[in-house]
């Protein structure tokens, strides 16, 4: 298929080279004009990784790591790890294991802070966190919150992006003003999963065309993603790792360059400090 003549980046997808599509996804994504990918670790217990201790995460990271080296050998471009604790996890530490919400809260922070050692070392290019985005009780959603403030702050201190799984809204002004409070600009906020027309933090939008033309059409920075999750027991869910350079080659046959421009150049050198043109080696 024909190149695209501009950097493609998927903003949040997962590799899972031991059960999923692994590197034959990135492989599909660069056939159809990929080149640059932003690899979020998958939740530990997917991994087999039930934590004690913060220092538990490290074999989640190190295993994202290595996929993305491999990765960035495939790519005209390069892919980035972005590294945390998926804020559901918080549930299976309560629910499942019987732990306080604080002490969840507490093991979840630790583990940030070992992903927040890999961003200062450049190991890591971002964090990701979050807060759960269905029902739970108040003392969870508390410790939640919680969570979601320390990775704001760690983003502060390591002056990078976070990355948020969150409740489905286009309203996170709250969550600006929380990175705010804490020294991080909130552009460097990441929602991903996120609808057209977000308030607050920058939207990584998920590559529905409809959604897409939207936030091409408002003129705000965005970015695109699937959310792949490679997972072979949900073949279905979410995005395939082509459809980032489809949509992109859709909205480019619709004379959208600057919405394209946008979405792949200009807010990921805002949000996360990267040259997605400078990195392509094409």
């Amino acid at each position: 298929m024909e190149r695209l003549d501009t950097p493609v980046l998927d903003d949040h997808l997962h590799l899972d080279p031991r059960h999923g599509r692994g590197l034959d996804a990135v492989r599909d994504f660069a056939r159809l004009g990929g080149t640059h990918l932003l690899v979020v670790n998958k939740p530990s217990w997917h991994l087999g990784v039930e934590v004690e201790a913060g220092a538990d995460f490290r074999a989640v990271f190190e295993e994202t790591l290595g996929v993305v080296s491999e990765a960035d050998d495939l790519l005209d471009g390069r892919a980035w790890p972005v590294l945390g604790v998926h804020p559901g996890l918080v549930s299976r530490l309560t629910d499942d294991r019987g732990m306080t919400p604080e002490a969840a809260g507490e093991l979840m922070r630790a583990g940030l802070d070992v992903a927040a050692e890999y961003v200062r070392e450049g190991r890591a290019l971002a964090l990701k966190s979050g807060r759960p985005h269905y029902e739970v009780t108040d003392d969870v959603w508390t410790a939640s919150n919680g969570v979601l403030d320390h990775a704001l702050s760690l983003g502060a201190n390591c002056d990078c992006a976070v990355q948020l799984h969150t409740e489905s809204t286009t309203d996170l002004t709250g969550v600006a003003a929380r990175a705010e409070e804490r020294g991080l600009d909130p552009r460097k906020v990441v929602k991903h999963y996120a609808e057209p027309g977000l308030k607050g933090p920058t939207p990584s939008v998920m590559s529905r065309e409809e959604w897409l033309r939207e936030a091409a059409a408002s003129g705000d920075p965005f970015m695109m993603e699937t959310d792949f999750v490679d997972d072979p027991d949900r073949p279905g869910a979410v995005l395939g790792p082509k459809t980032v350079p489809r949509r992109t080659r859709t909205l480019l046959d619709e004379g959208l360059e600057a919405a394209v421009r946008r979405a792949h150049v200009e807010t990921p050198k805002r949000v996360y400090g990267i040259d997605t043109e400078a990195t392509l080696s094409r």
